[in-house]
C-alpha cells in the first residue's frame, strides 16, 4: 500500500500535500513552520479550498485521537488555531464548522489534557471576530461540556483545578462569542443561565476549599479570581431584559445550597453583581430580592435574615439615588416583613393555626430579623434624594397604629409602634432639609407629636430621637450631650444660621404645639435620664436652628414654666423633679448666653452658683448621670436657687425683648389630640368630636363667653392666660354636656346652628342693601326711614342704562 501511495503521491490534491507535509516524522520535533507558511499561503490564496483543509485536518485528528498518538493531535490543533487566526474570508464559516467538530471530540475525550486543549482552541477561537455571519451553528454542547468541566472531580487536585479552570475560561469564550451576535442562540434564555451561572458560583464557593498550587501557572490566577472575573464579565454584559433570567439562578443556587443562613457567599454574590451590572439596572436586582423575600415569608427567620441582610448591601451599593419607581413598594414589602415577624412571634407559628407540622419560632432570630429590616430600611433610605425621603416618612408614619384609635390591635400594637418608629428614625438619621415645612409637614406632625404623651417610656423616647434627627441640620446634636453646665459655650462650636422665612413659618404655625408636648413630656413619671437628655437636645436644637426673638421668649417662658412644674407638682417622683429643675437651669444657661444679654446672664450663673452650694442635686451633674445623687425627699425650694420670671423679664426688656409676653407664664393648653393619645374608650372620642362640633354653638357664644363677641367699633386682644383658663373651663363644661344631656337636648343644641347662620346672614345683608338715591338729589329727612329695596329691584333711567 505504501508503494501505491508512493507512486501516487504526485497525483494527490495539492492542499492536502500541504496538510501532510506540517507533519514531521517525530511529533516530538512539532509544526514544520517552513510547511505551515506554505499552507497559511495556499489557504489565503485559495479561499475556496479553506474548508477541504479543515475538514482533512479533522480527518487527520480523528484518527490520530483514536491512535492515541496525541503528538499529532497537538498539532493538528495548532495549525488549526493559526489558520483561524489567519483567515477572514467568507467561507471561513465551513471552516469553523470543520474546527468546533475537533474541539467537540477533544472534549469528549478522557484525557484531561485533551480537554483543556480542546478548550484553549475554543478560547481562541472566541476572541475571533468574524466577518461573516452564520444562521445554524449551535453552542449547546459547549455550554454543557464547559459546565460539567467547572464540576469536575478528577482524583489529581492539580488536575482537577486545570480542568475546572479549563471550564470556566471555556463559560467565558462561549458569552463572547454569542452575547453580542443576534444570529446566535440566545445565551440568556434560562436553559443555559441555569447552567453557567450555577457553575460559576460552584467554583466561587471553592476559595477555601481548593488548596493553591506552588505552580507559577497557579500563582498567577486562582480558580476563585478567574470565576469572578468571568462573572463580573458576563453580568457587565446583561442588558436590561436579561437580568432577570442572570439573577434567578443565583437565587435558587442560595436557596438550594442553604447560603442565605451564613450571609457570607450570599452577601459576596450580590456585591459582584450589583457592582458589575450597569447602574441604571440596580433597581431590577432589589426587586427580585424583594420578591424572593416575599416568596419566602413562611421559612424561617435565620433564612429571611440572610435575605434582607443581602437587600441592606445591595441597597448601600446603589448610589445612583433611586430605586426605580416604586420606591414607595420596597419600603411597603419591609414593613410588611416587620409586622408578620411580629405575628409570628406572638402566635408562635408560621401558619395562620399552629398545627403540630408547623416550624417551632425562636424568639431570638425573629428579633434578629426585625434588626436587620430596620438596618435595611436606613440603607434604602440612605440612597434617596430628601424629597423621595419625606414621602417615605409620610408612608411610615401612615402605617403606625396612632394612640387610642385602634383598641382591638391588642398586645401586638407595642411591638408595630415601636418597630415602625425605630425604622423611621432610621430613615431620619442624617437626613437634612433645607425647607423645615416641607420636612415636617402637618399630616407628619401630628401624629408623631401623639405618641409623647404616650405612657410607654420607649416610644417617647423614640419620637424625641426622630425629631432631633429632623431639626439638626447643622449637625449640632452630639455637642448637647453629656447635659452639663457650660460658662463659655463657645467651646461647642454650634453651628448657628439666621433663621429663614420658611423656618419662621414653621415656628408661627407648631411652635405652641412643640412646647406643649414637650412641656406635658415632662412630666412623664417613667422618664429616665436619656428622656432629660434628648428633651434637653431637642429644646437645644429648636434654640440654635429656629430661634427667632419671638421664639427666644417663647423658649424661656417654656424652661420657667417647666421649673414651677417641678415646684407646684409634688406628685411626681423625686427624680423626676429634680430632673426637670436641672433642665430648666441647664437651658436657661444655654439661651442666655445665645442672647448675650449680661444682667440676664449674670441673673442665671448667680442662680447656679447658688444652686452649686446649697442645692446641688438640681443641677444635671449631679441628677442626669448614671448614679444620680438626689434626696429621698425634696424640701420646698424657695429663695436664691430659682430663676425669677419678673427679674428676667425686666432684664430682656432692656434689651428690645417682648417685656409683657416674658411676665406672662406660660400654661399648656391641653387639646383634643393630646386627650386622644391616651384615651379609653369610643365614648371619649364620640364626647370630642362633638365637643368640636360645637364651638360656634349659638347657646355658647350669647350666655358662656359674651367677652369673645369681637365688633368694629372694639378690637382688642384677650390676655392669653385667661383665654386658655377660659377655653379649659368651656371644653371641660362641654364635654360634661354631652356625656350626661339626653340625645333630644344634644340634638336640639345642634341644630341650633342653622338658624344662627340664617340670622348671620340676614345681618350682612341689611348692612350691605341701601335704598336707591333718590331721583331730586335730596337725602331723607331722617323723620322717616324708608324700606331697603334690594339691588335686583332697583330701577334706573334709560340713560343710565348701556
Amino acid at each position: 500500500v505504501s508503494g501505491v501511495c508512493g507512486c501516487c503521491g504526485a497525483l494527490r490534491p495539492r492542499y492536502k500535500r500541504l496538510v501532510d507535509n506540517i507533519f514531521p516524522e517525530d511529533p516530538e520535533d512539532g509544526l514544520v513552520k517552513a510547511n505551515m507558511e506554505k499552507l497559511t499561503f495556499y489557504a489565503l490564496s485559495a479561499p475556496e479550498k479553506l474548508d477541504r483543509i479543515g475538514a482533512y485536518l479533522s480527518e487527520r485528528l480523528s484518527r490520530d485521537v483514536a491512535r492515541h498518538r496525541y503528538g499529532y493531535v497537538c498539532i493538528a490543533m495548532e495549525a488549526l488555531d493559526q489558520l483561524l487566526m489567519a483567515c477572514h474570508c467568507q467561507t471561513i464559516n465551513l471552516f469553523v464548522e470543520s474546527f468546533l467538530t475537533m474541539v467537540r471530540k477533544l472534549l469528549e475525550a478522557d484525557k484531561p489534557n485533551l480537554q483543556i486543549l480542546g478548550t484553549n482552541s475554543f478560547v481562541k477561537f472566541a476572541n475571533i471576530e468574524e466577518d461573516t455571519p452564520s444562521y445554524h451553528r449551535s453552542y449547546d454542547f459547549f455550554v454543557s461540556r464547559f459546565s460539567e468541566m467547572c464540576h469536575s472531580s478528577y482524583e489529581d487536585p492539580d488536575i482537577r483545578t486545570k480542568i475546572r479552570m479549563a471550564g470556566i475560561r471555556g463559560l467565558q469564550g462561549v458569552v463572547r462569542k454569542t452575547v453580542n451576535d443576534e444570529l446566535q442562540a440566545n445565551i440568556w434564555d434560562p436553559q443555559h443561565m441555569d447552567k453557567i451561572v450555577p457553575s460559576l458560583l460552584f467554583n466561587l464557593q471553592q476559595e477555601e476549599g481548593v488548596e493553591r498550587s506552588p505552580s507559577p501557572e497557579a500563582e498567577k490566577e486562582s480558580p476563585v479570581e478567574l470565576t469572578e472575573r468571568c462573572f463580573r464579565e458576563l453580568l457587565g454584559r446583561a442588558a436590561y431584559g436579561n437580568i432577570k433570567n442572570a439573577v434567578k439562578p443565583v437565587l435558587m443556587h442560595l436557596d438550594n445550597h442553604s447560603l442565605w443562613e451564613s450571609k457570607t457567599f450570599a452577601v459576596r454574590c450580590f456585591k459582584i453583581i450589583m457592582y458589575s451590572i450597569q447602574s441604571q439596572h440596580s433597581h431590577l436586582v432589589i426587586q427580585q430580592l424583594l420578591g424572593h423575600l416575599d416568596a419566602n415569608s413562611k421559612n424561617s427567620s435565620r433564612v429571611r435574615a440572610g435575605i434582607v441582610e443581602v437587600i441592606s448591601e445591595a441597597a448601600v451599593i446603589e448610589a445612583s439615588g433611586s430605586i426605580g419607581p416604586t420606591v414607595l413598594e420596597v419600603f411597603n414589602t419591609l414593613l410588611k416583613q416587620l409586622r408578620l415577624s411580629v405575628d409570628y412571634e406572638l402566635t408562635g407559628s408560621y401558619d395562620s393555626f399552629a398545627n403540630m407540622g408547623s416550624k417551632v419560632i425562636k424568639v431570638h432570630e425573629e428579633r434578629q430579623l426585625q434588626e436587620a429590616v430596620i438596618k435595611t430600611v436606613g440603607s434604602f433610605a440612605n440612597t434617596l434624594p430628601p424629597y423621595q425621603r419625606s414621602e417615605v416618612m409620610l408612608f411610615i408614619i401612615g402605617k403606625i397604629p396612632v394612640p387610642g384609635m385602634y383598641p382591638a390591635l391588642g398586645s401586638g400594637s407595642r411591638m408595630i409602634q415601636v418597630l415602625l418608629l425605630k425604622s423611621l428614625l432610621q430613615v431620619t438619621a442624617g437626613f437634612q432639609s433645607t425647607n423645615i415645612l416641607t420636612a415636617l409637614p402637618t399630616s407628619f406632625l401630628d401624629p408623631l407629636l401623639s405618641f409623647t404623651l404616650m405612657e410607654d417610656a420607649e416610644i417617647r423616647l423614640l419620637v424625641l430621637d426622630i425629631l432631633i434627627s429632623i431639626i439638626d441640620r447643622h449637625d449640632n446634636r452630639n455637642k448637647f450631650s453629656p447635659v452639663r453646665i457650660i460658662s463659655d459655650i463657645s467651646v461647642l462650636k454650634l453651628k448657628v444660621d439666621k433663621c429663614s422665612r420658611q423656618d419662621n413659618l414653621f415656628m408661627k404655625k407648631h411652635s405652641q404645639r412643640l412646647y406643649r408636648h414637650i412641656y406635658l413630656a415632662c412630666k412623664e413619671e417613667s422618664n429616665v435620664q436619656r428622656h432629660f437628655e434628648s428633651l434637653y437636645t431637642l429644646l437645644g436644637l429648636i434654640c440654635v436652628e429656629l430661634a427667632n426673638e419671638e421664639v427666644v421668649v417663647d423658649l424661656i417662658r417654656l424652661a420657667l414654666a417647666l421649673q414651677d412644674l417641678a415646684l407646684t407638682e409634688e406628685a411626681l417622683p423625686v427624680y423626676t423633679r429634680c430632673a426637670i429643675h436641672a433642665l430648666s437651669a441647664v437651658y436657661l444657661n444655654l439661651i442666655c448666653q445665645l442672647t448675650t444679654v449680661p444682667t440676664f446672664c449674670q441673673h442665671v450663673h448667680e442662680v447656679i452658683e447658688s444652686r452649686k452650694k446649697l442645692v446641688p442635686f438640681l443641677l444635671p451633674e449631679d441628677v442626669l448621670v448614671e448614679s444620680s445623687k438626689i434626696p429621698e425627699k425634696l424640701e420646698k425650694v424657695e429663695g436664691e436657687v430659682l430663676f425669677v420670671q419678673t427679674k428676667i423679664a425686666e432684664m430682656l426688656g432692656g434689651s428690645g425683648y417682648n417685656t409683657e409676653r416674658l411676665a406672662t407664664s406660660y400654661i399648656p393648653q391641653i387639646t383634643d389630640e393630646d386627650r386622644l393619645s391616651k384615651r379609653k374608650s369610643i365614648g371619649d372620642t364620640v364626647s370630642l368630636q362633638l365637643e368640636m362640633e360645637s364651638r360656634n354653638s349659638p347657646e355658647k357664644e350669647q350666655v358662656k363667653h359674651p367677652r369673645l363677641h369681637y365688633t368694629a367699633e372694639r378690637l382688642y386682644v384677650l390676655d392669653s392666660v385667661n383665654v386658655e383658663e377660659l377655653e379649659r373651663e368651656r371644653r371641660r363644661q362641654v364635654v360634661e354636656r354631652f356625656q350626661t344631656a339626653p340625645f333630644e337636648e344634644i340634638a336640639a343644641h345642634c341644630g341650633a346652628r342653622a338658624s344662627l347662620l340664617q340670622s348671620k346672614l340676614n345681618q350682612i345683608f341689611e348692612i350691605t342693601i341701601r335704598p336707591p338715591p333718590s331721583p331730586s338729589g335730596s337725602v331723607g329727612n331722617g323723620h322717616g326711614r324708608s324700606r331697603s329695596i334690594p339691588v335686583y329691584e332697583m330701577t334706573f333711567p334709560d340713560l343710565c342704562v348701556y
